[in-house]
């Protein structure tokens, strides 16, 4: 037995829970230092900075499903729709910081922000891309529309992660290393997903 198929063997029985109850825990946990001046002088920002990054690693991490499976022959298929659940909450979050913390629900700031702002509205775009796919993370979604329909939609995750990228990217300010790793590692992805695997020689 290889070392991937004892690892397949121990994730086959991790509980799904489980990865959604470890991925909630940095809320609590972020929310508390926010409270307690552990996000430095600028704690609503940093929370949504937070937020919004682990939503893009989680993103990334859906991403990363299938090339695993292909080239190392691991497989997390049964945590993929946990992973794009999540991330759905932490850009939610992300949002809700925003809208509430950060702009006071100044609703005519915010649209002038939205369209003045690049950055932001790349990041909105990014926003209502994953709603259909969040409103179809379900069985009864796949059996409705279709295993092929249902697939075809959630190739919208590949623009989804995109936009993502390109608004961290934007957002951050003058060269910053952080931002362009998330965006090579993101482009890098995608660009398995066009390039045909070569058959295994026996």
């Amino acid at each position: 037995m290889t070392v991937t198929d004892r690892l397949n063997g121990v994730l086959r029985r991790i509980p799904t829970w489980v990865v959604y109850s470890v991925y909630l825990l940095p809320v609590p946990y972020l929310l508390y230092l926010a409270q307690t001046g552990g996000l430095g002088r600028e704690p609503i920002k940093a929370l949504e900075h937070e937020l919004g990054e682990i939503a893009l690693q989680l993103l990334i991490i859906g991403l990363c499903v299938t090339p695993l499976r292909q080239y190392l022959g691991l497989n997390l298929m049964k945590f993929r729709r946990a992973f794009g659940v999540l991330a759905f909450v932490y850009v939610a979050l992300h949002l809700f910081v925003w809208v509430v913390l950060d702009m006071s629900l100044l609703w005519g700031q915010m649209w002038a922000d939205i369209l003045k702002r690049p950055y932001i509205t790349v990041g909105m775009a990014g926003f209502v891309v994953l709603l259909p796919l969040v409103a179809t993370s379900n069985n009864a979604s796949v059996r409705k529309l279709g295993g092929a329909a249902w697939r075809k939609l959630h190739k919208l995750t590949y623009l989804a992660v995109l936009l993502g990228g390109v608004h961290f990217l934007w957002l951050s300010k003058g060269f910053q290393l952080e931002p362009m790793l998330y965006m090579a590692v993101i482009l890098g992805l995608l660009a398995l997903r066009v390039i045909k695997r070569r058959p295994r020689v026996a």
